[in-house]
C-alpha cells in the first residue's frame, strides 16, 4: 500500500506485523531483563551501536519497541522513547539537553511536578529557569539569550486551559538560535488532536498515563522527536541519569489503549463541549475555561492548532474556594481524583492537589487561583455527567 493510512488505522496497526510474531494478533509481552548473543562479536557490535538488537531492558525491549514505533508514527516523528512516567520522559530529556549555566525558559503555568522539577530541582544543579507568559511571543523573544537551551510549555496549559501558539513560538525561538530545543507537553491533546512537531517544535513529551493509556490502570510517559536526539536521551537521560524504564506489560497496555484512542477522544471532546456550554449558563458558575467556547480568548488559535478542543475543562464558581470545596464534596457519579483522560469523569482542586507544589504566592504569580476546579470529562453519557454537576452546584 503506497497511500499513507489514516491516523485511526495507524493507532491499531502501525509498527507491528503479526506474521513476524507467530501470527499473534497482539504484540507479545517480552518479560525479560537481558538478551542472549550468538557470539561475543555480536554482543560487542550491539553495545557499540554498530548492530541492531537489544542488549538489556533498561535500554530497550521488543514490546516497548512496537509502542515507540507506533507513537512516533502518530506524532509524525522519526523516533520515540517510552518511559516509566511522564516525569520520567521530561527529566530524561531535560538532563540530556542542559548543563550548569544553561537556561530553560518555561511557561508561567505548568503541571505541579514539572514546575517543582524546574523551580526546585534543576536550579540546585546550576541550571537557570526563567518563567515567561508563552502566550506572548514578544515576551519569549525578550527572554532568549546565549545561554538558552530549552523553551518548554504545555498547550493547553494545565490547569488554566490557556492555549499557546506552537508555530509562532517555534519560529521566534529558531530564528534566534536553531539549536534551542522547543519542547511541548502534548498530554492534554495527544496526537489525535495536535501534532506539535508539524508546527515547528523539536520534542514532544507525554504522560501516557492519561489519554494514551486511557483506562487509569498504568503509569508511563513518552518523548518523541528526531532519531539522533531520541537516541541520545535513551542512552544518557534514561540509561544513566533517571533509569525511568517502562515495564513491557505497561507498554502492552498502552498499545491496547491506543487502539481506541480516536474513538475515545471524539467522545471526550463532544462531552466536554456540551458540558462547557451548559456550565457557562449556570448561575453558580462564574467562569468556564475551555478553548471550544466562542467567548474564549483562545478560541481562534485552538481551531487553527487543534483538531478539537479536548476533554478538559476548568472553572471558577461564584463564591470562590469555599464554593469549590462544597461543590466537589457533593459530587456522586463524578470521582474526586487527580489524573485525567480516564473513562471516568474526574474532578480535582489544583491548589490543594496537583499544583500544591506551588506556594500560595507562586500560585498567585502563575495565575492558578485558589478556587479553580479542574474537570477531566469522561466517556459516560453526557446527560448523566451534567445531572451530577447540576445537583452538586445546587448546593453551592
Amino acid at each position: 500500500m503506497n497511500k499513507k493510512l489514516s491516523f485511526t488505522t495507524r493507532t491499531i496497526h502501525s509498527g507491528y506485523v503479526a506474521s513476524e510474531n507467530e501470527g499473534s494478533l497482539n504484540p507479545p509481552v517480552y518479560m525479560t531483563s537481558t538478551y542472549c548473543f550468538d557470539n561475543v562479536e555480536q554482543g560487542a557490535a550491539r553495545f557499540a551501536g554498530e548492530a541492531q538488537g537489544h542488549v538489556y531492558s533498561r535500554i530497550s525491549n521488543p514490546t516497548q519497541a512496537v509502542l515507540e514505533t507506533r507513537l512516533a508514527d502518530l506524532e509524525d516523528a522519526e523516533a520515540c522513547l517510552a518511559t516509566a512516567s511522564g516525569m520520567g520522559a521530561i527529566t530524561a530529556a531535560i538532563w540530556t539537553l542542559v548543563r550548569p549555566g544553561d537556561t530553560v525558559i518555561a511557561d508561567k503555568t505548568l503541571y505541579g511536578c514539572t514546575f517543582s522539577y524546574f523551580q526546585h530541582g534543576l536550579t540546585r544543579f546550576g541550571v537557570n529557569v526563567t518563567f515567561v507568559d508563552c502566550t506572548d511571543a514578544d515576551a519569549i523573544a525578550r527572554a532568549l539569550s546565549a545561554e538558552t537551551r530549552v523553551v518548554y510549555f504545555e498547550t493547553p496549559v494545565n490547569p488554566t486551559m490557556r492555549v499557546i501558539d506552537i508555530a509562532a513560538i517555534s519560529q521566534r525561538v529558531h530564528d534566534y538560535n536553531p539549536a534551542i530545543t522547543v519542547m511541548v507537553d502534548n498530554t492534554y491533546c495527544t496526537p489525535a488532536l495536535q501534532r506539535p512537531l508539524n508546527l515547528g517544535a523539536d520534542l514532544v513529551v507525554h504522560s501516557a498515563t492519561k489519554y494514551l493509556g486511557g483506562h487509569g490502570d498504568l503509569i508511563a510517559g513518552a518523548v518523541v522527536g528526531k532519531q539522533s536526539l531520541i537516541d541520545e536521551i535513551r542512552l544518557f537521560g534514561l540509561k544513566d541519569m533517571t533509569g525511568a524504564v517502562i515495564a513491557p506489560l505497561t507498554a502492552f497496555l498502552i498499545l491496547r489503549g491506543l487502539k481506541s484512542l480516536s474513538l475515545r477522544m471524539e467522545r471526550h471532546c463532544s462531552n466536554a463541549q456540551s458540558l462547557a456550554h451548559r456550565l457557562q449558563q449556570h448561575k453558580a458558575v462564574a467562569t468556564v475555561y475551555y478553548p471550544g467556547l466562542e467567548g474564549s480568548p483562545h478560541y481562534t488559535l485552538a481551531r487553527r492548532q487543534m483538531d478539537a478542543p479536548g476533554g478538559m475543562i476548568a472553572m471558577e464558581l461564584q463564591g470562590g474556594f469555599e464554593a469549590g470545596v462544597t461543590f466537589m464534596n457533593r459530587l456522586k457519579l463524578i470521582k474526586r481524583a487527580v489524573s485525567l483522560g480516564d473513562a471516568e469523569t474526574l474532578c480535582q482542586h489544583p491548589a490543594s492537589m496537583t499544583h500544591s507544589t506551588y506556594t500560595p504566592e507562586e500560585r498567585a504569580e502563575h495565575d492558578i487561583s485558589e478556587g479553580l476546579v479542574r474537570l477531566s470529562v469522561g466517556l459516560e453519557d453526557v446527560d448523566d455527567i451534567y445531572a451530577d454537576l447540576e445537583q452538586a452546584l445546587a448546593g453551592v
